[in-house]
């Protein structure tokens, strides 16, 4: 059970960075501000290196990562992009990705009590994880 949880934990994270760079890649270079395009990137890079943790160690157990569930991502795509068609602000970046990440802590939390019997390093990444997206989440408040 630890190691299929494991597993499972690990590729739910690999799916959730995937979608979340996807999400700030696809509106990264609409950004008004250069502070707000500066916290873009970082948690990007952030993303970007927690994602290659998660990728070695599916590896190690012979396992591929996982893509973002397509309905989910091509829904966040219409929205994004009707959205920033009507207004392309940085308060209207802020509030699209204020979704996603709020989603995000609520998946990941959802599969961090599913997978339980996961083994520690994993649970570590998913909470490294959930922790990031709380803190972009509170860092966009200022533009929304």
């Amino acid at each position: 059970m630890v190691h299929e949880d494991t597993i499972n934990l690990l590729r739910e994270c690999n799916a959730g960075i995937k979608m979340g760079v996807s999400s700030i890649d696809e509106i990264l270079d609409e950004t008004q501000s250069q502070r707000l395009n500066q916290i873009l990137s970082s948690s990007k890079s952030e993303h970007g290196r927690l994602g290659e943790e998660t990728r070695k160690l599916l590896d190690n157990y012979g396992e591929e990562g996982k893509e973002p569930n397509p309905m989910a991502k091509g829904m966040s795509w219409i929205k994004t992009n009707m959205m920033m068609a009507m207004d392309a602000g940085d308060d209207t970046i802020a509030d699209l990705l204020t979704d996603g990440c709020n989603m995000g802590v609520k998946s990941l939390s959802r599969y961090l009590n599913k997978y339980a019997a996961a083994d520690e390093q994993s649970k570590d990444i998913a909470k490294k994880l959930i922790s990031m997206e709380a803190d972009l989440a509170i860092k966009l408040r200022d533009y929304l």
